[in-house]
C-alpha cells in the first residue's frame, strides 16, 4: 500500500490519536504545576517525535538485522493497527491508564511513551520508511506535522474537553478508529498480495 505525504500525515495522525489521549493526558497533567504544564507538554511531544524519527531513519537497518521482509512487516503492522482501531471504537483501558503513583511531573512515561510513541506508531513509521525509502523526506515532514497537531491538541486538552464535552471527544475517537480500521485492513491485504502474487 503506497502512500503520499497527505495520506501518510492522516495515517500518522490517526495512529497518534491525540483525541484518544485526552482522557489520560488531562489527569496526568493535572498533577503538574500550572506554570510547568506547557513546558512538560512540549518536552514530552519532542521526546516522542525523536523516538519515532529514530525508528523511521533506522528502519531499514533494523529490518536487515532482524531478517524481516516488507511483506511480514506490512501484515504485522496492519494487525497492530487493527487492534488499536478496535480498542478506539469499543473503548479501552490499557497502557494509557495513568499511573496513580507516578511522580507529579512525568518524564517519558506515560506521555511520550506509550501515549504518543506507542508500538503502533513505531510500527507505522518503520513501515513507511521501509516501504518507500526514497520518500523519507516526505515521511519526516508528515511525522513532524502530525506530531505538531498532536502537541497542539494536548496543549489545549482541558479547553477541548470543556468545549466539546466528554461524549463528543469519545465520538471523535471512535470515528478515527473506524477510519484507522479501514487503513489497517488495506495494509494487511497489501501485504498478503505481496506474499502471494509478488505485486505492489
Amino acid at each position: 500500500m503506497d502512500h503520499n505525504f497527505l495520506s501518510a500525515f492522516v495515517l500518522l495522525l490517526l495512529v497518534l490519536d491525540p483525541f484518544g489521549a485526552l482522557p489520560v493526558f488531562i489527569p496526568v497533567m493535572g498533577r503538574v504545576a500550572p506554570e510547568r504544564r506547557i513546558t512538560v507538554a512540549l518536552r514530552e511531544t519532542a521526546i516522542a517525535f525523536a523516538i519515532l524519527l529514530a525508528f523511521m531513519l533506522g528502519g531499514g537497518g533494523f529490518l536487515a538485522l532482524m531478517h524481516l521482509s516488507e511483506r511480514s512487516l506490512e501484515v504485522a503492522g496492519g494487525v497492530i493497527l487493527l487492534i488499536i482501531a478496535i480498542r478506539m471504537i469499543f473503548g479501552h483501558n490499557d497502557e494509557r491508564s495513568a499511573d496513580e503513583h507516578a511522580s507529579d511531573e512525568p518524564l517519558i512515561f506515560p506521555l511520550a511513551v506509550p501515549l504518543l510513541a506507542g508500538p503502533s506508531a513505531m510500527a507505522t513509521v518503520l513501515l513507511l520508511a521501509s516501504r518507500q525509502p526514497d520518500r523519507t523526506g516526505q515521511w519526516i515532514g508528515a511525522l513532524s506535522l502530525a506530531m505538531a497537531v498532536s502537541g497542539l491538541v494536548l496543549l489545549a486538552a482541558e479547553r477541548i474537553r470543556r468545549w466539546l464535552g466528554d461524549s463528543m471527544v469519545s465520538a471523535i475517537e471512535k470515528l478515527m478508529g473506524l477510519v484507522l480500521s479501514a487503513v489497517a485492513v488495506e495494509m494487511i491485504l497489501a501485504g498478503l498480495k505481496l506474499y502471494f502474487f509478488g505485486g505492489a
